[in-house]
């Protein structure tokens, strides 16, 4: 690897890492807001998500350029590819911030409950993964994507049990099934998350193992 292409993947990777902190605080913030009932908050999320779009559009003109000027190959190729796939992903998440953030307005504008579901600890699930599909990434390390991708069934299973708990929950009281619908629709969009660094790790092994294992595929 020549010195400028090393300098190229070593601003990829800090590019990379600086976007996943900021999709990561605005999930943190959504879910706060929600928490906390704090409109003001959520409306703050919504605010920002035009600086993640902003970076989103910075770290694929760095790929196109990378890969214009150095044309790597081989491991490093799968690199660059990976950045720009999982740049999409992460602005997608970005994008599921939102919903959840508007999801925590209109319950902070409904009559007060407290939240019988442990959504802050599914955050906590997904959060994990999305940092290690992000660690992974930049250090190479397919075991770690492995273990992320593992994962992903624990958060699918918390999203479940949080939906048949709001089913009985509608039933026994419907009068508060607008409170409850804005937090199954949280729920979907922390699993959604979940799945998009789910994403991350199996473009990782890629890049790493040269397989692909999206959909149960092997070669």
């Amino acid at each position: 690897m020549s010195l400028h292409l090393q300098r190229e993947m070593e601003h990829l990777k800090k590019q990379v890492l600086s976007l996943c902190a900021m999709v990561e605080e605005q999930v943190e913030m959504a879910v706060r807001a929600l928490v906390e009932r704090d409109e003001d908050l959520a409306r703050t999320v919504e605010k920002r998500d035009r600086d993640i779009d902003h970076r989103e559009v910075e770290v694929e003109e760095e790929c196109l350029k990378t890969l214009a000027l150095h044309q790597p190959v081989a491991i490093d190729l799968r690199f660059v590819v990976a950045v720009l796939k999982m740049n999409n992903d992460l602005e997608r998440v970005g994008d599921l911030a939102v919903n959840v953030a508007r999801k925590a307005a209109t319950f902070a504008g409904q009559p007060p409950m407290e939240i019988p579901f442990d959504l802050p600890g599914m955050w906590e699930k997904t959060r994990s993964m999305l940092r290690d599909s992000i660690d992974a990434l930049v250090n190479r390390d397919a075991a770690l994507a492995h273990n992320v991708c593992a994962r992903d069934d624990a958060v699918d299973q918390a999203k479940h049990q949080i939906r048949r708990s709001a089913e009985e929950m509608m039933g026994a009281q419907p009068v508060r099934i607008p409170a409850l619908l804005s937090l199954l629709a949280v729920s979907r969009n922390l699993e959604r998350i979940a799945d998009h660094a789910t994403n991350i790790a199996e473009d990782v092994i890629y890049m790493v193992e040269g397989r692909i294992i999206r959909h149960g595929a092997t070669e």
